[in-house]
């Protein structure tokens, strides 16, 4: 039997929430800064400030070993709730507020992250096999619609509220959510034996190292890897193309995410109706289109139009892959330690995108623009090695 709505209205809730300070990040921040004339080798480094979504699994046994989920995700929330609301006095109008907004924003990274942890044990002591195409598409859908939140209804309408009411409006969604959270029962876990760190540690990495899961960590570090470096490396595209700010706004932060939860909701389908290692393959193809346009439209000038139908396809494509890959991530995971095994994966994923940002900007420096594109599809169109293995070895 399905899982019921309720429940996965409230994973999705959770999920929201941790999107909203990424989204004003990955989308807002990097035009916002461009636009203040930061260069784009410091652009391209922007994504340290998520570091704590990759150290996360360091305390990951900590949430599998002490307390319930929902005592870890209440006073994370409230923290979250609490930072967002500080940045509202830190306008970035001055050297010291850029900085200080800048920290801000890694502090709502670690708290979003270390809730992370939580709301993904919550998830895997919740899902059963079954349920992995819906319950991925909520969680992945609800963090997508907080990155759209953050990153493009807010960013757009901060011209009418300030920085002051994104940021308080931001602060009051992550408290509300909080009683969303108090509606969740929790299930029954089943715990290690003796549930000590080190009994955590052994059950742990012994679900690492098995030979599905070394291959599954080889895929999550490299899936992502060119397509990082075209999205890091695409908003500023747009601004030197001489494209408003509005446009670009809309085009990313709203049309692009519409795209990426419609991508999401169709990978969630793929994930139900057939088995994960064939619904892998089909996003993961069809995603080399859209970042070879990627390629085209900036050694070509192109239009509004162009730009846009790009925009559309690279973000429903990569929304799909998402999903099922989220979905094959969860499939694997010993919920004995669900926090912990998932947090280790998720956090794998998070380093495989980083790499492709730092060499974005040297590269788009000294090469331009389309070459960069360029090497990002081929380094996806490589990845499918990578894929082919995943997939024979089950």
């Amino acid at each position: 039997m399905a899982r019921p709505v309720r429940t996965l209205a409230a994973l999705s809730a959770l999920y929201f929430t941790q999107g909203l300070p990424f989204g004003f990040q990955a989308l807002a921040l990097p035009v916002y800064l461009r636009q203040s004339g930061v260069a784009l080798t410091t652009i391209g480094f922007l994504s340290a400030l998520a570091a704590p979504w990759i150290i996360k699994p360091v305390w990951g046994p900590l949430v599998d070993r002490y307390g319930t989920r929902r005592r870890w995700i209440v006073p994370l929330q409230g923290g979250l709730a609490l930072t967002c609301a500080a940045a509202a006095l830190s306008p970035p109008t001055s050297h010291a507020g850029m900085v200080g907004l800048l920290a801000l924003v890694f502090l709502m990274n670690l708290f979003a992250a270390t809730q992370d942890v939580a709301v993904d044990g919550l998830a895997v002591d919740l899902l059963r096999p079954e349920d992995l195409g819906a319950g991925n598409t909520a969680q992945v859908v609800g963090y997508k619609v907080g990155m759209l939140t953050g990153g493009g209804v807010l960013v757009g309408l901060s011209a009418d509220i300030g920085w002051r009411g994104l940021f308080l409006i931001m602060a009051g969604l992550t408290a509300l959510a909080l009683a969303v959270t108090l509606t969740v029962r929790e299930a029954p876990r089943r715990p290690v034996e003796r549930e000590t760190f080190g009994d955590i540690f052994r059950t742990l990495s012994a679900a690492l190292v098995r030979r599905e899961n070394v291959v599954l960590v080889a895929f999550l570090l490299t899936y992502k890897l060119g397509e990082s470096m075209n999205d890091t490396m695409w908003k500023p595209f747009l601004v030197d193309a001489g494209l408003g700010t509005r446009f670009i706004g809309w085009v990313n932060g709203t049309l692009g995410m519409a795209a990426s939860i419609a991508g999401s909701l169709a990978g969630g389908w793929l994930a139900t109706v057939m088995p994960l290692e064939r619904a892998l393959w089909y996003p993961a193809v069809a995603r080399l289109v859209p970042l070879m346009a990627q390629a085209v439209v900036a050694a070509v000038p192109a239009g509004k139009v162009a730009v846009a139908v790009v925009v559309v396809a690279e973000h429903f494509c990569g929304g799909a892959l998402t999903t099922v890959v989220f979905a094959t991530m969860m499939a694997r995971t010993d919920k004995r330690v669900g926090a912990s095994h998932y947090t280790a994966l998720a956090a794998v994923e998070v380093v495989g995108k980083f790499p492709g940002g730092w060499i974005s900007g040297p590269v788009a420096q000294a090469a331009g623009y389309p070459t960069t594109f360029a090497l990002g599809t081929a380094l996806s169109a490589a990845f499918l090695l990578v894929l082919r293995r995943l997939t024979a070895r089950r």
